[in-house]
């Protein structure tokens, strides 16, 4: 039997060498299946799949893909929405943050977009097609003041151009990118910028973009980047509002990743090459533009451009901003509205009756899918958590506050497209003939919640008081004492909110679930989606409601939680 002091020490020990384990499983977990996933993609892709055939390598995959009909546009389509989507969101917040950082109206608004990152990009695109198709709300509500009784003939959501597409990114990437930077915002010196910019007569804009924005925006940077490569790839949006003949470059790929026939997981395999290919384009010329940008910003500073006239932009991007979240939330309501409906004919504004007819019919089927979005939510996120507090610990205890230069590393799940290696990790899944489909799914979704999980929580926990700490250890307390006594329940509302945004991502996950579950597994965004195509608006507002009420319940947890807890702490309770 170990003496105390012995027992102190073994845990002491074991303490000690957590950290640097959850460090190197942290960077396992991300790099492996990235690493191996991608392999699984090259090798079809140049025709080795010893599976179905393909026993030497070769560029005929490559030579099919090619003489595709309509392969130029739909590769086209992927890289101009994704940047024009990136462009416009990161324009919104970077005018709106300029012309009201430091004013009571940037709080206010906050309030209202930090919601919006609870709603699932499906969701969001639902609520958006429900809203402005020719027999959306927005028609029913002017029909009656221009006379029209039929819905138009004009294709609004799968417009060929993808201007819909790119609306729908757009109010989902613009809050993220806007408290993002609003994250960043406290690095830089704000008010000092504010009083040299006005003394010498530059507009609020100027003023902030001339002294502020390159700083700030080396904070953001890697958010940007990852914006674009979603944007450059996404599916489940695609799907729901992008075009349709011909597709983006994802739909394509995910057609024929699911095709009964087998031989073309070749042709799959290169269009997810030529997928990453797009995707690194998009980075590249979005690097450009960053220099373009740069070159013009000194160009017109040099030159003493003051740009003091800069209310009426100020104004526009406050319209802006409560565009995108009117969009949302009127979105939201629609699909709500759908759900309950009876009859409801164009042009009546409202349904004839109610009933929760839908809602009965539908959940029965909605069981299995949302035991198991929550299983996967649950499991991914809790590993998620515990790896990244063994991370930050680490840090801790190696005086590296500004954190590990491997943690970069966390940034390539969020800049590499999915399709471009849960492909791969599809076939490998096949090929190894594995029968645990929940824990490959568990351990796919981890590989995006955990960059989330991890940016959420290591702010809050760097900047905790470490004099709490050095007290309780002068008073004998042991490592993993201190952390279970001292800085767990003083960071139980950041480590809520880390599981309330990994949980949301995982909610949220369609492709990796799709093709990793290869639907034995489904969860309630893989059926939301599928529904699309069937343009049952009752069912989707069903599924898409339950889709963004799973996020909030997260949330709002997160929120009352610590509430509950520290009810009787009025400190803690701020």
């Amino acid at each position: 039997m170990l003496h105390p002091p012995k027992a102190r020490s073994f845990v002491n020990r074991l303490t000690a060498l957590f950290p640097q384990s959850a460090v190197v499983l942290t960077l396992g977990l991300l790099l492996l299946p990235i690493t191996f996933g991608i392999l699984g993609t090259l090798l079809p892709a140049f025709g080795y799949l010893p599976a179905l055939g393909g026993l030497e390598l070769g560029l005929q995959p490559f030579r099919a893909l090619l003489e595709t009909p309509g392969l130029a546009t739909a590769a086209l389509l992927s890289l101009i929405t994704g940047l024009a989507a990136t462009a416009i969101s990161l324009c919104v917040t970077l005018v709106f943050i300029a012309g009201f950082a430091g004013t009571p109206a940037l709080s206010r608004i906050q309030h209202f977009l930090s919601p919006l990152l609870a709603v699932p990009h499906a969701a969001a695109a639902f609520g958006l097609a429900f809203l402005i198709a020719p027999s959306g709300f927005l028609i029913r509500l002017i029909a009656p003041l221009f006379g029209i009784e039929r819905p138009p003939d004009v294709l609004i959501p799968h417009d060929p151009w993808g201007l819909t597409m790119i609306a729908g990114l757009v109010i989902k990437e613009t809050p993220f990118l806007f408290l993002v930077t609003l994250a960043a915002l406290p690095q830089v010196d704000l008010a000092g910028a504010r009083r040299l910019g006005s003394s010498f007569g530059y507009g609020r804009i100027a003023g902030f973009v001339y002294l502020l924005w390159p700083a700030l925006y080396r904070q953001i940077r890697f958010a940007v980047y990852a914006v674009i490569a979603y944007s450059s790839s996404v599916v489940d949006v695609a799907i729901i509002l992008g075009p349709n003949l011909p597709g983006t470059l994802a739909t394509r790929l995910v057609q024929w990743m699911n095709d009964p026939d087998l031989s073309m997981r070749f042709l799959a395999s290169a269009g997810a090459v030529l997928q990453l290919a797009v995707t690194l384009a998009a980075l590249i010329l979005w690097f450009c533009l960053e220099k373009l940008g740069a070159a013009l910003m000194r160009f017109f500073r040099d030159r003493g451009h003051r740009f003091g006239g800069d209310r009426l932009l100020c104004l526009s991007s406050i319209v802006a901003v409560a565009l995108i979240a009117a969009s949302v939330f009127a979105g939201l309501a629609i699909l709500a509205i759908w759900s309950l409906a009876g009859l409801w004919q164009f042009p009546d504004l409202l349904p004839r009756d109610f009933t929760l007819r839908s809602w009965m019919v539908a959940l029965p089927r909605v069981l299995d899918p949302l035991v198991t979005t929550l299983v996967i939510g649950l499991a991914s996120t809790l590993i998620a958590v515990f790896l990244t507090i063994g991370c930050l610990e680490r840090e801790i205890q190696t005086g590296r506050n500004g954190g590990d230069r491997s943690l970069m590393l966390l940034y390539l799940p969020l800049m590499v497209p999915q399709i471009a290696f849960v492909f791969g990790l599809q076939l490998l899944f096949i090929g190894s003939g594995s029968q645990y489909r929940l824990a490959a799914l568990i351990l796919v979704h981890l590989v995006f919640v955990l960059p989330y999980v991890f940016l959420s929580l290591a702010d809050p926990w760097r900047a905790m008081d470490r004099r709490y700490e050095v007290i309780a250890a002068a008073l004998g307390r042991s490592r993993l004492s201190v952390l279970l006594s001292v800085r767990l329940p003083m960071l139980i509302r950041p480590i809520l909110t880390a599981l309330a945004v990994g949980f949301a991502v995982s909610v949220g996950q369609y492709l990796p679930t799709l093709l990793i579950g290869e639907g034995r597994l489904s969860t309630i965004t893989t059926e939301a989606v599928a529904l699309a195509s069937g343009n049952n608006r009752r069912v989707i507002g069903v599924y898409a409601l339950l889709q963004t009420i799973l996020p909030f319940l997260a949330f709002a947890l997160a929120a009352l939680l610590p509430a509950v807890l520290h009810r009787n702490r009025r400190d803690m309770r701020v």
